[in-house]
């Protein structure tokens, strides 16, 4: 991991005389959705860890609350301006909350992934893990699609979206155990939610990084 960073800063101090442009596609928990001070949303405080690791980068918000896999397949080609120089995909959690079939998700996924291939950008996808709700069928479904598409598009696959919660010892099958981390609602986080999830997406992102101007 050292070896990244050293990567990353090398990158965003002589490639590039002008910061890294990092777009992050997604939903409300990209968007930073109930968070009273935006600064304490995902982007604002990803762009703040990276820049603590020395990574010269601008993280723009192209989260949209409601969004699904569809909702971010209409949108990523103009979602993704002139100056972008690589993508964060984070979407599929409001397609849990509707149920919808994995394998429309899965298309809407690949759609995302090839606009993104077609313009050379390197990407990163972030899994959301399906609940065991809606049955083995669907969660397999469900949560191979981001392995399978990260194969297939060579994009850096990220943990689930809440491992940073787990690592705190929060398990997102047990509520009261996500109290201290996720605002009322019980699913968007809290700002140290937020916190602590970046801490575990940061080092993906710095292999996304390293991937730039490769």
């Amino acid at each position: 991991m050292r070896n990244a960073a050293i990567a990353v800063l090398a990158l965003s101090s002589s490639v590039f005389a002008e910061p890294v442009t990092i777009v992050a596609l997604g939903d409300s928990l990209t968007a930073g959705y109930g968070l009273a001070d935006q600064k304490d949303g995902l982007v604002p405080q990803l762009e703040g860890w990276l820049k603590a690791k020395g990574a010269d980068v601008v993280v723009q918000n192209a989260g949209v609350s409601g969004d699904t896999t569809a909702g971010g397949l209409a949108r990523v080609a103009w979602a993704l301006g002139p100056e972008a120089d690589a993508v964060i995909v984070t979407l599929g959690g409001n397609d849990l909350l509707r149920g919808l079939d994995p394998a429309g998700s899965r298309a809407n996924l690949e759609g995302i992934l090839k606009e993104v291939q077609a313009r050379g950008l390197p990407v990163m996808l972030v899994p959301l893990a399906a609940p065991g709700n809606f049955g083995p069928d669907y969660k397999a479904a469900f949560d191979g699609m981001y392995v399978d598409l990260a194969a297939q598009y060579g994009a850096v696959l990220a943990g689930d979206f809440f491992d940073g919660l787990r690592a705190a010892g929060a398990d997102p099958a047990n509520p009261a155990s996500l109290a201290a981390y996720m605002q009322a609602d019980g699913i968007h986080p809290n700002p140290e939610g937020v916190r602590l999830i970046v801490e575990g997406l940061g080092p993906k992102v710095q292999e996304l990084l390293v991937r730039v101007g490769g």
